[in-house]
């Protein structure tokens, strides 16, 4: 399995490790001092643009507006935990030779009329991975404010582990 495919699964492991620790009240907290919102909203949006990712593949087409922002997932540690789970399964299917692979990809960033870019699926798989590293970290915040801590490496961008180890 390519090394951005593992990675990518072992992030989304580290939401399931990290749901094994919470209620559902937990989860579905809004905070105020981080916008008003849950570890159970971060966790939705990036389960949400997995799903955009995967559903786009077969097209070569991914759509990150497209999300289904199925609420249950910000609530429930349960489905939310079932949902990573079959993300991690569905992403292990990506192989070596499909990284290369050209996407056309749709992401609203205000322009009056959306342009699509052109990128491939070992881009968007880097993409994923940072941007769920980054909600993460806002998650580990949100634990911080309920007097929890997360694992030192949770939330943490691969990169930045690497330094630390090297020092």
């Amino acid at each position: 399995m390519p090394e951005i495919v593992d990675d990518n699964i072992a992030c989304l492991r580290q939401g399931v490790t990290l749901l094994v620790e919470l209620g559902d009240a937990a989860f579905s907290e809004g905070q105020t001092l981080c916008f008003g919102s849950s570890i159970g909203q971060h966790l939705r949006h990036n389960i949400d643009h997995a799903y955009c990712f995967l559903r786009g593949l077969a097209s070569g087409n991914i759509d990150y507006d497209a999300r289904a922002r199925d609420s249950r997932l910000e609530t429930d540690v349960a489905y939310a935990s079932d949902a990573l789970e079959d993300l991690a399964k569905e992403l292990a299917t990506i192989s070596e030779a499909d990284l290369e692979k050209p996407v056309t990809v749709m992401m609203d960033s205000g322009a009056a009329i959306p342009t699509p870019a052109h990128s491939t699926v070992r881009r968007e798989l880097q993409f994923l991975l940072s941007h769920t590293v980054h909600h993460y970290a806002l998650i580990s915040t949100i634990r911080r404010i309920q007097g929890c801590e997360t694992p030192a490496e949770f939330g943490v961008a691969p990169s930045t582990l690497k330094h630390q180890l090297a020092e």
